[in-house]
């Protein structure tokens, strides 16, 4: 917490001063909170320029700082995000438009995002802050839980498992040389114990799905979309964290977490099983 801190008093200390005489406008306290996580996430540095052919496509940074933008200002859609860019000065030029002509159509936008999301651009970008900040600090304590992600899509239809049929079997002993039963089927999380976490992460469901959970005061509550799994810290910075489909189990993405976790940092408990 000290170094988030620390962060946080430098962007004060010094970015703020500097931006008030370089934005049309003074800064609002939304823009300074969204200033201030961009000055410490730095999506731009991860975003990379894309092997594109034909015309050159639109500043992937610029769309990055606004998928940033869009979390921070809770809009629900791409167009209130066009819509807001090209009505606020201030905002548009944080993200890297210099000109009301520069801001992209809704359409690249929404292809932006999507190409944000299948390169898992923001696990990237909060991997490389946790080994960054939390790499060398000891975690004495992991909480593990997943929160709930609704959506407007279509949820996935459920997979029909194919029928089996059982080998008929006479009364007694197997016939000498008939061929042995087949071997149970791994489970997944037997599976998950021999693999690493980024098999175990590709074969969980992403699509979006119906799922169920029970609240601290037992009730059941259902929705439709998607479910992020999280290992936060005491103080309650998140250390992994990923998406699944909404019908995905806590305990499948348990393994997986553990095993990320310990790779970005040092816990307690790898040291006492180690002395």
């Amino acid at each position: 917490m000290d170094t988030i801190a620390g962060i946080w008093n430098r962007i004060q200390a010094t970015l703020f001063p500097h931006l008030q005489a370089c934005l049309p406008q003074p800064p609002t306290e939304k823009e300074k909170q969204l200033i201030a996580i961009l000055e410490i996430v730095r999506i731009e540095e991860l975003v990379g320029l894309p092997n594109w052919r034909g015309r050159p496509p639109a500043d992937r940074p610029a769309l990055a700082r606004a998928f940033v933008a869009k979390a921070v200002y809770n809009l629900p859609t791409t167009k209130l995000l066009v819509h807001t860019l090209r009505a606020e000065p201030n905002l548009r030029a944080l993200c890297g438009f210099e000109r009301l002509e520069q801001v992209p159509s809704e359409a690249t936008f929404s292809r932006a995002f999507d190409q944000f999301a299948t390169s898992e651009l923001l696990e990237r970008v909060h991997q490389a802050l946790v080994r960054q900040h939390l790499g060398e600090e000891l975690i004495g304590h992991i909480s593990r839980d997943s929160t709930a992600v609704e959506a407007r899509e279509k949820a996935a239809p459920k997979p029909q498992p194919e029928p089996v049929v059982a080998p008929r079997r006479g009364r007694g002993r197997p016939r000498k040389g008939s061929a042995p039963p087949p071997p149970p089927t791994p489970t997944c999380l037997e599976q998950q114990l021999t693999q690493t976490a980024e098999e175990a992460c590709a074969q969980l469901p992403t699509d979006c799905a119906w799922g169920a959970k029970r609240d601290a005061k037992g009730c059941l509550h259902f929705w439709k979309g998607y479910k992020t799994h999280l290992d936060v810290m005491d103080c309650g910075l998140p250390v992994t964290a990923f998406t699944t489909g909404a019908n995905v189990h806590d305990s499948q993405a348990a393994i997986p977490l553990a095993r990320r976790s310990a790779a970005r940092v040092t816990a307690l408990y790898e040291l006492m099983d180690s002395a």
